[in-house]
């Protein structure tokens, strides 16, 4: 019994809204407090940078292929739903304005061991997602070199992995009887290519070919610089950025607006509701940026107000330019065509001489957007290495703040290093849905959270709070009349929503998830909960049973992992432990 106490004890809401004054008995040695320098513009560019990026660039290609012009739809769903886990962000960011994020709103709501978890979460999350971004930031900028004539050998552009698959896969072809130059000419086997030439013309050095990621490492570096010397230098960087891509798309949206036809528009809707819900995982993670503006309270200038208005405003001003291009986009060019890597450049590419132009600023585009996103995640990620090292979660040298730039100093190298090394080795093709699954359990902790704190906690008038509405007579014939309008205008999508496709029966998370919904039904009844965290809590729950059982078997190995450290060490070192804060 005093185990599962100890385990379960929450750290008070006024300890942790006032981080910089928990009676550290090590404050002398973590240097001053962060500044505050950021308002509701900076944070708004912030969320912007985070929002958009490879969703706009290339996921929305994908998703008007199978979607059609009703991707609009999926945008304006997909901002909903965000929405109402934004609101539970909110009213937690204006109640205990400290960095931390989800880590922090977990440990006030659920206790320790529930906000180790939390905090062991995020920083796979932020690493893994940083790792792809800055990946995928590499990729765009070979590619906007070459359209410039200048080139970096390959195997300085991907990883061994890459290199050694693509390899294989054309020296397969060529065994089988075709040759190199045929191969060059088919579509979609350009990567493979470069791969193979990575493969045969990279330096061998004790019977290890040479070849790592350079340009990954570069972006990595120089973000890692710039995070460690201030939050003012970043956050003028990424203003600046930010007016780069959205100048950009307006530039984008007007000038294709005069190439649109609007026999492109029909059918609006090809494949249905399961078209269009076919985009939901891309779409949606373009928009968790606002998870990352919640680690960055303790440098607001009025965190209680100024951190909703830029959640709620990011993601206005973003969902307005995503349909604003989608409609374009897809008038543009016919949704069939749109499955390629990089769907803005391929429209105004099919144009003629008269836009090229064009093309050049939407590639370089694309990597400015792609270095905005990873300034904004590598900003979020120390700051919560340094939320749980105050907490003696882990070891106290992570809080350290430097005297003269005033950001957390090993946090900030930690977190670069921890990226740029597996960005420069790293095939993430297999585990890039840990970030998905990893931002989803946050989401969920957090409108869990909300609907934990609700009635008890009241925050005081001049700070934000989640609109009540009593769900008791809404939220189960809500769930009814969804589940029912499937099963009428989309049968088919129904059916493969509860069965499996590799054999037969009910899918194991299908099974999980109706009981879990019954559940949340019956604590609706009940409890009369609020119905707009309610609903953001059965929308992420919903998509973590979409994920593979191969991403959750990845996802409770590094929990599992997390657990022996906690036990091993946060446990015996936490400030709960040894101060006895109740």
């Amino acid at each position: 019994m005093r185990i599962y106490e100890d385990l379960m004890r929450k750290k008070p809401i006024l300890a942790a809204a006032e981080a910089e004054a928990l009676g550290d008995p090590f404050a002398a040695s973590t240097g001053p407090g962060l500044v505050k320098v950021l308002c509701a513009r900076d944070l708004t560019a912030l969320g912007i940078a985070a929002i958009i990026g490879a969703g706009i660039f290339s996921a929305i290609g994908n998703a008007a292929y199978w979607g059609g012009p009703a991707i609009i739809f999926l945008f304006i769903f997909t901002s909903f739903a965000c929405g109402c886990t934004a609101m539970c962000y909110a009213q937690f960011a204006s109640l205990i304005p400290a960095s931390g994020s989800a880590y922090t709103y977990a440990y006030v709501a659920f206790g320790e061991f529930i906000a180790w978890v939390m905090g062991w979460d995020l920083l796979m999350e932020y690493a893994i997602g940083n790792i792809a971004v800055a990946i995928s930031w590499s990729n765009y900028f070979v590619e906007l070199l070459a359209g410039y004539g200048l080139a970096i050998p390959d195997h300085l552009t991907m990883d061994y992995r890459t290199a050694l698959n693509g390899a294989m896969a054309v020296k397969e072809r060529i065994a089988a009887g075709q040759n190199l130059q045929e191969l060059m000419a088919l579509p979609g086997v350009a990567p493979f290519i470069r791969s193979y030439r990575a493969w045969e013309f990279a330096p061998d050095i004790l019977g290890y070919r040479v070849i790592f990621n350079l340009p990954a490492l570069f972006i990595v570096a120089m973000v890692t610089a710039l995070i460690y010397v201030g939050t003012q230098e970043s956050k003028k960087v990424s203003n600046a950025m930010v007016l780069v891509k959205v100048m950009t798309i307006l530039l984008v949206i007007v000038a294709g607006i005069f190439y649109v036809k609007p026999a492109n528009w029909n059918p609006f809707a090809p494949n249905g509701i399961g078209g269009v819900m076919k985009g939901v995982s891309g779409i949606f993670f373009a928009y968790i940026g606002f998870d990352a503006l919640s680690t960055t309270a303790e440098e607001c200038r009025n965190p209680q107000r100024d951190l909703p208005r830029a959640m709620f405003g990011s993601l206005g001003i973003c969902t307005l330019l995503y349909v604003a291009l989608a409609l374009v986009l897809t008038g543009m060019v016919h949704y069939s065509r749109l499955q390629v890597g990089d769907p803005l450049a391929f429209a105004f590419g099919r144009l003629g001489a008269d836009v090229q132009w064009l093309m050049g600023i939407i590639a370089a585009s694309a990597v400015v957007a792609m270095a905005s996103v990873l300034l904004v995640f590598m900003l979020g990620q120390p700051r919560i290495w340094m939320a749980m090292s105050r907490d003696g979660l882990l070891p106290r040298c992570f809080c350290v703040i430097h005297r003269r730039f005033r950001t957390p100093t090993l946090a900030t190298l930690a977190t670069g290093l921890s990226v740029a090394v597996p960005s420069l080795f790293f095939n993430l093709s297999e585990v890039t849905d840990l970030t998905s699954i990893g931002t989803l359990f946050a989401f969920s902790i957090v409108c869990a959270g909300t609907l934990v704190l609700d009635g008890n906690d009241r925050p005081e008038p001049q700070r934000f709070r989640v609109p009540y509405i009593d769900s008791r007579y809404i939220f189960a014939p809500l769930l009814i009349a969804i589940g029912g309008a499937l099963l009428v205008f989309c049968p088919e999508t129904f059916l493969q929503s509860l069965t499996t496709s590799s054999a037969p029966g009910v899918r194991l998370g299908t099974i999980l998830f109706l009981l879990f919904s019954a559940t949340l039904a019956y604590l609706s009844f009940v409890r009369r909960l609020s119905l707009i965290p309610l609903m953001g809590l059965e929308s992420c729950v919903y998509l973590m049973t979409e994920l593979t059982g191969a991403c959750w078997l990845r996802f409770s190995i590094w929990i599992v992992l997390g657990l022996f450290v906690y036990f091993l060490y946060g446990r015996r070192k936490s400030k709960l432990n040894t101060a006895g804060l109740r």
